[in-house]
């Protein structure tokens, strides 16, 4: 048997903020080309990708067009604000969406993965309905039930999600939802709020043979729908786990894409809920850069491109903590980095967003030690010492 040759493939990421960075990282470690694609001028992968350009990904001929002159060897999809008319087109033609263009379209719309895992694979999620009018609203809101969240039906981050305690407050959170939602579909889907014990996020690699390998669970807790913190490993009963496994793999068997998955489910008493699932790198998993012997972003390339993967090994407890924005600013700078980092084992990640405003993740803090509680300490602590000024 001869020996096998790996030649360097082009790589086309569309989308290209903190995530898109780490994933160029290790491209570039790996020897491949990357060009970062998204809608504004020196975003985080940019900076540190081959070539790059703005473009409006929403527009299905310009990203065709885009794609088709650029001749990639793989699509890799990091947001969900994308033509995916082009990507099937151009799946069609014989072009390599990651993990393709089915799983892509279903994975960006709440209703699509929500209908896939409860109606079609029976699998267990919070209740929910669809609005797509405001005249519907208040009567599919009481057959839910009151506390429920309001969400769009596309968008990241926790963009325009609420939680709405009554009916008054309803206009208010579906006009909010609408803002922020990506896309052209006028609607929002009510979830059942959960009284659940905790969340976490289930990193799952899907292989090109159709095995599928999965992390140590990730522990994780949001705001508004969008991450804070996260820790690995997360102390829970290996029948829960083991559980989560099993509705990862059937929806994954259906969608049959090699990459990694971030799957987020809910735990309450006994039972395992299914939230969200994103094919693709997750936020809540930059804790495997010093938590995993293999992290998240090397497993992404491995898998598609379909490298070996040995082991997946936790090295040490390790937790993460954002760097939140404060304020608005159109040239950011960092003060309290020297005392963040006077912590030991601790990282501190800045991803270099041309821009700042309230609210909007500018960096995080990874921390290691061997009691997972002193890592997360230090990781809160060695947040809170970074502000954002102008």
């Amino acid at each position: 048997m001869g020996i096998l040759k790996f030649i360097p493939k082009k790589i086309l990421l569309l989308g290209s903020g903190e995530l898109g960075k780490e994933l160029v990282v290790e491209a570039k470690r790996l020897g491949l080309e990357v060009i970062a694609i998204d809608k504004y001028e020196n975003a985080p992968a940019m900076q540190l990708a081959d070539n790059s350009f703005v473009i409006d990904m929403s527009d299905k001929e310009i990203l065709k067009n885009t794609i088709k002159e650029l001749k990639p060897d793989f699509v890799v999809p990091e947001i969900e604000a994308l033509s995916i008319e082009a990507l099937k087109e151009l799946e069609d033609e014989g072009i390599n969406i990651v993990p393709n263009a089915r799983t892509v379209e279903i994975t960006m719309n709440r209703d699509k993965i929500r209908n896939l895992a409860s109606k079609e694979l029976n699998i267990k999620t919070a209740k929910f309905s669809y609005v797509f009018n405001v005249e519907e609203l208040e009567k599919k809101s009481s057959e839910i039930g009151f506390p429920l969240l309001l969400k769009p039906l596309m968008s990241s981050s926790g963009k325009g999600q609420s939680l709405v305690n009554r009916k008054e407050d309803l206009l208010f959170a579906w006009n909010g939802a609408l803002k922020n939602s990506r896309g052209k579909i006028v609607g929002v889907i009510l979830e059942e709020f959960l009284n659940f014990d905790y969340e976490f996020t289930l990193l799952t690699i899907r292989k090109d043979s159709g095995e599928n390998l999965f992390c140590e669970p990730i522990g994780h807790e949001q705001y508004k729908g969008d991450y804070q913190c996260s820790w690995q490993p997360l102390d829970m009963n290996q029948s829960l786990i083991n559980e989560a496994r099993k509705m990862t793999a059937k929806i994954l068997d259906n969608l049959n894409g090699s990459g990694i998955y971030g799957v987020e489910f809910f735990v309450r008493g006994k039972e395992v809920i299914f939230s969200e699932l994103s094919p693709r790198p997750h936020d809540t998993g930059m804790v495997t850069i010093v938590s995993q012997n293999i992290n998240e972003f090397e497993l992404h390339l491995r898998a598609f491109l379909n490298l070996p993967i040995p082991n997946i090994s936790l090295l040490k407890p390790s937790a993460s903590r954002v760097i939140i924005s404060d304020n608005e600013s159109n040239n950011p700078s960092y003060t309290g980095l020297n005392e963040a980092l006077e912590i030991e084992n601790t990282k501190v990640l800045i991803f270099g967003k041309p821009t700042s405003k309230k609210g909007r993740r500018m960096g995080v803090v990874l921390s290691s030690d061997d009691d997972l509680n002193i890592a997360r300490e230090n990781a809160d602590k060695s947040a809170l010492k970074i502000k954002i000024v102008s």
